[in-house]
């Protein structure tokens, strides 16, 4: 074939972007491949114990047992058909006994308020202590962490001694084993220096500890503007995260802290103002493709009843029923606010009371369950086609979406919304293909065979 470009002239032409290529592949090197969590619940450090994951499940159960006991009432409450009421119902009731609680941050922030320090150091031993008890007895969640008080002026030496006497405790107390997924998380981050501080200061004592090098990863919470425009009115997430000094694998959305910033009063400071949307844009723009994950905030209208009954007087029919509708409408908020998170790609959100665990895990498997036939539809014939550009219907996919349509089947399996088993048949692939969790690799086989 004739060809008009000498091959020097291409290779000179080349040869400039390589290094370009090459450094957006080092700071964009695409999703984790690790399972993200749902949510993270947050409690305050004074009342952690060993067992608070499976004592948080054991309310959701009884919350769920007393408010909806039958499918029927769950599905009116959310706004659920029947036939898919009944399915959820039934793996939200069976995820409550299994795995509750996916996310625990033992808290010292706003969960725990300011006390003295005697009695801060004294609550940062035994807070280790009892997560050293929990790791030995295997009543530990999935991932779990501490977060510190923040590294303003007034808080940074008590956020420090905290976060010594917490680690110190908790590796004399396991003969220097951390729990897996730990993680630490440092609130309303404003400037890339508390960001790199606290980056040194774990650098520290992996040394001082004899941890080995980086496992202390660090998460930051987004709570301020300054977080998400800088003063030169450029995006401030990116310097964050890099300051982190490759410990950042996470960026949590604080909603209260940050409307409350913006001056927007308490009765508008919920998860859906559309300054939360646009900080969480932002969040979501800056950190596309580079294996940090997202979190959006919580929803504080708690699903807890107004009228308890007393030693001797039982409740009236009448305030049974107002339970009942307190419980209900707090549910539905709840549940709103998830689908609201999940239809905008933020697959994780805070939760704050184990009442709310029915509901995260129902919006969660409404949301999977209700789009996997088309999902599986997509999949099937894309692998068939390994990887060429295919019609369904009337959605039109190409490469780049292929690793979406594992996405989905992979959070639907990873959440409790789909079976293994289901997850192999609607997707059309082996356990091993989906524990490979790369569509590229996926195609790669096929086109072997």
């Amino acid at each position: 074939m004739k060809r008009t470009l000498a091959p020097e002239e291409v290779q000179m032409a080349l040869a400039q972007i390589g290094e370009a290529n090459r450094g957006f592949a080092e700071h964009f090197p695409g999703d984790s491949p690790r399972r993200q969590p749902v949510h993270t619940v947050y409690g305050g450090a004074q009342v952690f114990r060993s067992d608070t994951a499976p004592r948080l499940g054991g309310l959701a159960r009884r919350s769920l047992q007393e408010y909806a006991s039958e499918p029927g009432e769950f599905g009116r409450a959310l706004g659920l058909p029947g036939e898919l009421a009944a399915r959820i119902h039934d793996r939200v009731a069976r995820k409550l006994e299994r795995e509750p609680v996916e996310d625990f941050r033992i808290d010292f922030e706003d969960g725990y308020g300011t006390r003295p320090d005697a009695e801060e150091d004294g609550h940062a031993e035994s807070a280790a202590v009892e997560l050293a008890n929990g790791l030995a007895a295997g009543t530990l969640p999935p991932y779990v962490g501490i977060r510190i008080k923040a590294f303003t002026e007034e808080l940074k030496a008590r956020a420090v001694q905290t976060l010594d006497i917490f680690l110190t405790t908790l590796v004399r107390e396991t003969g220097g084993r951390l729990p897996d997924n730990f993680v630490v998380t440092i609130p309303k981050v404003t400037v890339p220096d508390q960001v790199s501080a606290l980056a040194q200061l774990l650098d520290q004592l992996e040394r001082h500890l004899g941890l080995p090098e980086r496992a202390l990863p660090l998460e930051i919470m987004v709570e301020t503007p300054q977080a998400i425009l800088d003063p030169d009115g450029k995006a401030s997430i990116l310097r964050l995260v890099g300051a982190s000094r490759r410990r950042c694998v996470a960026a949590h959305f604080g909603t209260y802290d940050y409307t409350a910033s913006l001056n927007i009063t308490a009765a508008y400071q919920q998860l859906t103002h559309p300054a939360n949307d646009f900080a969480k844009s932002v969040i979501q723009v800056a950190l596309a493709g580079t294996g940090v994950w997202i979190s959006d905030g919580s929803t504080n209208v708690l699903p807890v009843p107004p009228h308890r009954a007393s030693e001797g007087r039982s409740l009236t029919s009448a305030e049974r029923e107002a339970n009942r509708r307190a419980v209900h409408a707090a549910w539905k908020l709840h549940y709103d606010h998830v689908r609201h998170s999940l239809s905008r790609g933020f697959y994780q959100g805070w939760d704050l009371h184990p009442a709310q665990l029915p509901t995260r895990y129902a919006a969660l498997y409404a949301f999977f369950l209700e789009g996997l036939e088309a999902a599986s539809a997509r999949l099937k014939n894309f692998v068939e086609k390994a990887g060429q550009a295919t019609l369904v219907g009337e959605v039109f996919d190409d490469a780049a979406t292929g690793q979406g349509l594992l996405n989905h089947f992979l959070r639907a399996w990873g959440c409790g919304a789909i079976t293994e088993e289901e997850a192999v048949e609607m997707s059309g692939l082996s356990l091993d293909d989906l524990r490979g969790r790369s569509f590229v690799r996926i195609l790669r086989s096929q086109r072997k065979s």
